[in-house]
């Protein structure tokens, strides 16, 4: 049996990183709020890149199961405007 790296429920943190456009936190807000019902006020820290090209978002979440975060990763990393997931 394999031992599992994660124990759930617990805090997680992914970074998201797009062009820092009019579109992407919003789109990314909308695709975190399908995923994480209990996404809170404060769990989303934004930062843009030096040259204000890019925009980096910290999503701190509530993760209930490996197959919440396998989904969430998929839609966020399918949608064209997220260029990098972590």
């Amino acid at each position: 049996m394999q031992d599992k790296l994660i124990t759930f429920p617990c805090q997680f943190p992914i970074k998201i990183i797009g062009l820092a456009d009019d579109q992407f936190e919003g789109i990314v807000i909308g695709i975190l709020n399908q995923h994480v019902p209990d996404l809170g006020e404060g769990a989303i820290v934004a930062k843009k890149s030096r040259g204000n090209k890019y925009l980096s978002l910290t999503a701190t979440i509530n993760a209930t199961s490996q197959q919440q975060l396998d989904v969430l990763y998929r839609a966020l990393t399918n949608n064209p405007h997220v260029m990098v997931v972590l």
